[in-house]
């Protein structure tokens, strides 16, 4: 059965399994892993997931910044991960509230559907009405997530990363 945890160090190899098979880049959407990030030492990933905690700390919650990290698990796999962007700046209007990444071998199978239920439960807590959710256009995969958990189409906008869909979620 899966469950959303909060990003720990106990899963060390588990993450950079899930990583590795991703590839090389930082397109593991949902873990908010950035580019100064250095994960592959047992310090760095430490110091990384510190950070992740921050973020979602109270503090950050309380000024209506910062960001839920959660990854999807199954015992001692990780699958992937989603993150919950706390109030509305220009980040959340051209990436979404709402980010997430499946890993290839654990695609299909309806974790991500399911972790977006699980995190739209977590958005209720933070008061807010809707949230916003984009998805690259051909990503058919994610647009039927989307949609299945109540997404209505708002348009397709070009970004610098190319053709974007955008949904809200009314909560």
């Amino acid at each position: 059965m899966p469950e959303l945890i909060a990003p720990t160090v106990r899963l060390h190899a588990a993450w950079r399994e899930a990583r590795d098979e991703w590839g090389p880049g930082l397109h593991e959407d949902g873990f908010g892993l950035g580019p100064s990030d250095e994960v592959d030492s047992p310090d760095g990933f430490a110091a990384w997931v510190m950070l992740l905690a921050d973020e979602s700390g109270a503090k950050a919650v309380e000024a209506g910044r910062g960001c839920t990290y959660r990854w999807i698990v199954e015992g001692d796999r990780v699958h992937g991960g989603i993150a919950l962007r706390h109030g509305l700046n220009d980040y959340v209007l051209q990436f979404g509230h709402i980010g997430y990444g499946i890993r290839p071998s654990s695609r299909r199978r309806g974790l991500a559907t399911w972790a977006l239920g699980r995190i739209l439960d977590e958005a209720r807590t933070l008061d807010l009405d809707r949230v916003l959710i984009v998805c690259e256009a051909d990503n058919l995969a994610s647009v039927k997530t989307i949609e299945h958990q109540g997404g209505v189409f708002e348009g397709v906008r070009n970004t610098e990363h190319g053709p974007v869909r955008r949904y809200s979620i009314k909560i």
